[in-house]
């Protein structure tokens, strides 16, 4: 008899199954996303900016992504990678989120994202975006909105080589995005690397490196050292004297307004290389960037414009699929064809879902009220430029 029933209950819940596969999907309610990033500790400004330009996208669209109101659920990781593993869980499993999004670190991101990918939730990368996922690990539900890890430092290595620098110190923490980005410049710097340090993740005193950086005598010292890390080590470079015989070169991340407010005017007349700066004409950057310092008071960063444009990719799909988010196979299609008006301009993805786009050289200069800004050249250093992992990845 109890065989008899299993048996009955598995044909029922089979047949529920396949009736409700048949049914067409119905528009959603509303569309959740689970926002985990670090909110709190020395490297919060690169999370809070992430956060600052979503939220500032979902609120010019009236509280809506694509149509749907939009419900938000914004987490603090802690800079820690366990802490981000327990909100991803909480947000897909508890919360029932369509989307995840928000981390700044791509240690913490590679620790949280098999949550998000063995429970087939989508991630929208705003920053992280290590070597490993645009290749070998290339995956379905991962899209990247804001660069591959390598491809600042390769611009910043071309760019070096116009400079005709002959010899560079490299500089870069510990973890799997501080090794991309070396990786990344000299695979296009065709001069020598005198040295190659990498230092603890979160480091604030750079004494023992700038020792090392002075003995080397080199041309120019090329960092990545995002948020509080840049700033103390550029505080630490100038204040050593070693910017007066030693070219200083840095990713955009380096020389974005979260480090040029607080360094101050040693930062006027650096060069980094980045995919947005805030001086971009089109019309899409020059009205976030309006609405942004209306709203926040203040410039907005290179991570506030990824968290703006990770929010109007989403935006695009819902819309894309009219709400419809049951229907994944179609979400995912809308997503990679990237149908929004991104502030860094032309915007597409490559088959590995990262982003093929140009990079350009920044410098510091005046902005006309008594600050500093970056401004941009006109033509990029890279041009419709990909990642070197995208052969390794095997969707197509």
């Amino acid at each position: 008899m109890t065989t008899r029933l299993s048996r009955h209950a598995a044909i029922v819940a089979l047949v529920a199954g396949l009736v409700a596969a048949a049914l067409p999907a119905h528009a959603a309610d509303k569309v959740k996303v689970g926002f985990v990033s670090t909110l709190s500790g020395p490297s919060s400004a690169l999370g809070i900016d992430i956060r600052d330009g979503f939220l500032l996208a979902v609120k010019l669209n009236g509280g809506k992504l694509g149509g749907l109101p939009a419900e938000v659920l914004v987490n603090d990781d802690q800079f820690k990678p366990d802490v981000a593993k327990q909100l991803f869980e909480k947000n897909i499993k508890r919360d029932k989120v369509d989307f995840m999004t928000g981390v700044v670190f791509s240690n913490i991101m590679l620790a949280a994202l098999p949550e998000a990918l063995d429970s087939k939730t989508i991630y929208i990368s705003p920053n992280a975006a290590p070597s490993s996922m645009a290749g070998k690990d290339c995956n379905p539900l991962f899209f990247a909105v804001s660069w591959p890890n390598d491809a600042y430092h390769e611009a910043a290595g071309q760019f070096a080589n116009t400079r005709d620098l002959k010899s560079v110190y490299l500089v870069a923490p510990n973890y799997q995005a501080g090794k991309d980005s070396l990786a990344g410049f000299k695979r296009t710097f065709k001069g020598q690397i005198v040295g190659e340090n990498y230092t603890k993740l979160g480091q604030l005193d750079y004494a023992a490196e700038l020792a090392e950086i002075r003995a080397a005598r080199p041309q120019a010292v090329y960092i990545f050292l995002p948020g509080g890390m840049g700033i103390n080590f550029i505080k630490q470079y100038v204040g050593a004297g070693l910017g007066k015989d030693t070219t200083l070169l840095l990713p955009g991340f380096s020389a974005d307004q979260d480090v040029i407010n607080p360094v101050g005017a040693s930062m006027a007349g650096l060069f980094n290389t980045a995919h947005w700066s805030p001086d971009f004409t089109n019309a899409a950057n020059q009205k976030f960037v309006a609405e942004f310092e209306k709203e926040y008071k203040r410039v907005p960063t290179l991570y506030a414009s990824q968290g703006y444009d990770a929010a109007l990719l989403i935006g695009a799909a819902v819309r894309d699929v009219k709400g419809k988010l049951e229907d994944q196979p179609a979400v995912l299609k809308a997503l990679k064809a990237a149908r929004f008006e991104s502030v860094r301009g032309p915007f597409k993805f490559n088959s590995n879902q990262y982003p093929i786009q140009n990079y350009y050289v920044r410098t510091v200069g005046n902005d006309g009220k008594g600050g500093l800004i970056n401004k941009s050249f006109n033509e990029p250093i890279l041009k419709n430029h990909g990642d070197a992992y995208v052969q390794s990845c095997a969707m197509k």
